[in-house]
């Protein structure tokens, strides 16, 4: 089967460090390899995979120092998918919903997984707009706020069996991967680790959250762990 992926460009697919999104992009993206699909991947020019790779930019957005704006990159990324939808058999997204007003105007074969928390104040007018759009969730709570949104299937971000091993006996710490931002929940993660009797530290991103930049000093819990940056897991 002919598929694209299209992933978003602030990170690589597979990313450098943190970003959960990417990541399960590249996974999906090497397992349909692996098993005989014709894949075409949109991501940024630095991305590994052995599908073939059509980018709209050279590089993770957040490494490019001129980056300030991301619409016009994500604007030129749709007219590449877009300019000729008969090289795909299906394209599945990854982008939110940038990509709605182009398939009502060129349907095609499609299917959108959404990443991240849904805030239904700003969201519901729009999924009710796009009702017909063909949704996947990565958890059925995700779905809670935009419940009549046209929902397919629930997946689960997955990892590769052999990714890691069980290392028995007691570590010296737990480390919280992800982003410093309300839903994350960072204060139940140092909760946590200090009922199981263990430090906590957090290899954090910062996040830029509508106009404001919420970095680790704005969250009580992250105020007394060690932050250590973005880390490689």
């Amino acid at each position: 089967m002919r598929i694209a992926q299209v992933a978003p460009l602030y990170e690589s697919v597979p990313p450098r460090l943190y970003g959960g999104t990417e990541r399960v992009v590249s996974y999906l993206t090497e397992g349909l390899v692996e098993l005989g699909h014709e894949v075409t991947l949109f991501a940024t020019a630095d991305s590994k995979t052995k599908a073939n790779l059509i980018a709209p930019c050279e590089q993770a957005l957040w490494q490019d120092e001129n980056y300030r704006e991301w619409l016009p990159y994500e604007l030129r990324l749709m007219e590449l998918v877009f300019k000729d939808l008969s090289r795909f058999e299906v394209i599945h997204f990854h982008t939110d919903y940038i990509q709605f007003p182009f398939l009502r105007r060129q349907p095609w074969a499609n299917i959108t997984t959404m990443h991240g928390r849904l805030h239904a104040p700003d969201l519901k007018p729009l999924f009710d707009e796009y009702a017909d759009m063909p949704l996947v969730s990565i958890s059925h709570d995700q779905r809670r706020s935009v419940p009549n949104a046209d929902w397919k299937a629930t997946v689960y971000h997955g990892l590769p069996r052999s990714l890691h091993r069980l290392h028995e006996g007691a570590g010296e710490y737990l480390a919280f991967l992800g982003r410093i931002s309300p839903e994350k929940r960072l204060d139940r993660a140092v909760a946590i680790a200090r009922q199981a009797g263990n430090e906590a530290e957090s290899g954090s991103q910062s996040l830029r959250s509508g106009t404001r930049l919420l970095r680790a000093g704005d969250c009580p819990a992250a105020r007394r762990i060690p932050i250590v940056g973005r880390v490689h897991w």
